[in-house]
């Protein structure tokens, strides 16, 4: 083959030069802890939340949710921020004893690292959470940038964090491919004009507005180069 049939091949392929990954839920398998925390701290304040009332808050940072309760579930002792806090501590504790880095991703990870990507984590989870299991699962060194939300306004579904780490980067919007398990997420990098890829989880593979994804994955093991 000619190098002039070469070339929109290889143009094509560096459109998108930087990965961006999201932690919980795709990386890790941490999800489920979160609401067993929650549960669990709440509980012991005496605040008065159940699974049904996490509705309320899907998509807010951990901070922005005990401040949610404050106003709607009011309780006596600790404060908001204090409550949160403890939330952390306690679901640090259990994705460092119950979680497990999810099927695939070390993998990719490699793969992008081997072919010369700018690789990003961009996570709605407080730096102190993602700096301590990034470190934990040893994955700190696939990472030329690491992104928590605490550092932008505001938390998905708006694109700050993706599109802070991909300056972070040094890249455009639109040389960005994101992988994500969330709705949340998912609009967060399209409203941010980058390539979406979504790995759901089993109970919510099928919902209907993954369509908005570029394209949707089982798990991250089914991920190859030619998807970007």
């Amino acid at each position: 083959m000619s190098a002039s049939n070469q070339a929109p091949h290889d143009m094509t392929k560096k459109l998108i030069d930087t990965v961006i990954f999201d932690m919980d839920g795709l990386l890790l398998d941490t999800e489920p802890l979160w609401g067993t925390s929650m549960l669990q701290v709440a509980e012991k304040h005496r605040i008065p939340i159940t699974p049904e009332r996490f509705k309320e808050t899907t998509g807010l940072r951990i901070y922005e949710v005990t401040d949610h309760w404050a106003i709607h579930y009011p309780w006596q002792g600790k404060s908001a921020n204090e409550v949160a806090e403890e939330i952390l501590d306690d679901i640090i504790s259990a994705s460092k004893g119950h979680a497990s880095v999810l099927e695939g991703v070390e993998q990719t990870l490699q793969l992008l690292q081997k072919n010369h990507y700018k690789i990003g984590l961009a996570s709605s989870s407080p730096a102190r959470m993602i700096n301590e299991l990034v470190d934990h699962f040893n994955l700190r060194g696939y990472f030329d940038v690491i992104t928590s939300a605490d550092v932008v306004d505001l938390g998905k579904p708006h694109p700050a964090v993706f599109m802070h780490c991909a300056a972070s980067l040094g890249s455009r919007s639109n040389q960005c491919l994101v992988l994500e398990d969330s709705v949340n997420g998912m609009i967060a990098g399209k409203a941010a004009r980058m390539k979406v890829i979504v790995i759901p989880d089993e109970l919510h593979f099928d919902d209907p507005r993954f369509s908005l994804a570029d394209a949707k994955l089982k798990s991250m093991a089914d991920f190859d180069l030619n998807m970007i």
